[in-house]
């Protein structure tokens, strides 16, 4: 399980490193494009961005406190995952996408000093992200699901299982 998710880590981090490539390589130059699109109702375009804060902008400008606490958080995840209980396979899967997109951004961050965003919300006026941003948005959700409605489930059934064999 570990080098699966290793591999998976490393293909997203790549992933989102290769799509903000070719952002900044095609994109960048013409600014904005159509992507999913119905007649004249524009879905998603694709906007180059460069984000010097966070989520919706945050802490716009503020470089070394977002390298700071997006490592701090991180490692911590790390830690948190290798230690804590829950070592069913969606937690792992979901802590590595966090990871993973955190990861991302940071790598844009330390080298660019912003991080690159493309993904314009067209339907209504929405934030504009990137593939990293995606990840971790999926990750925490997935992770927050499964720690409130599955794991106590699961752990319940457990605790039932064994009660019944003693």
């Amino acid at each position: 399980m570990i080098f699966f998710l290793i591999i998976l880590g490393v293909i997203l981090v790549a992933a989102d490193q290769f799509i903000k490539y070719w952002a900044v390589q095609t994109l960048m130059p013409v600014g904005s494009m159509d992507f999913i699109k119905f007649g004249d109702l524009e879905i998603l375009g694709l906007t180059y961005t460069e984000n010097t804060g966070a989520a919706f902008s945050s802490f716009r400008g503020q470089k070394w406190f977002l390298i700071g606490f997006v490592s701090v958080m991180l490692t911590a995840l790390i830690i948190f995952t290798v230690k804590y209980k829950y070592k069913r396979p969606i937690f792992l899967i979901s802590s590595v996408m966090i990871i993973s997109g955190g990861l991302g951004n940071l790598i844009d961050r330390v080298r660019n000093g912003y991080v690159v965003d493309y993904l314009d919300v067209k339907l209504f006026n929405f934030a504009i992200f990137n593939f990293a941003d995606i990840c971790v948005v999926l990750g925490a959700i997935i992770m927050l699901l499964f720690v409130m409605f599955i794991e106590p489930k699961l752990a319940a059934k457990e605790a039932d299982d064994n009660n019944g064999k003693a």
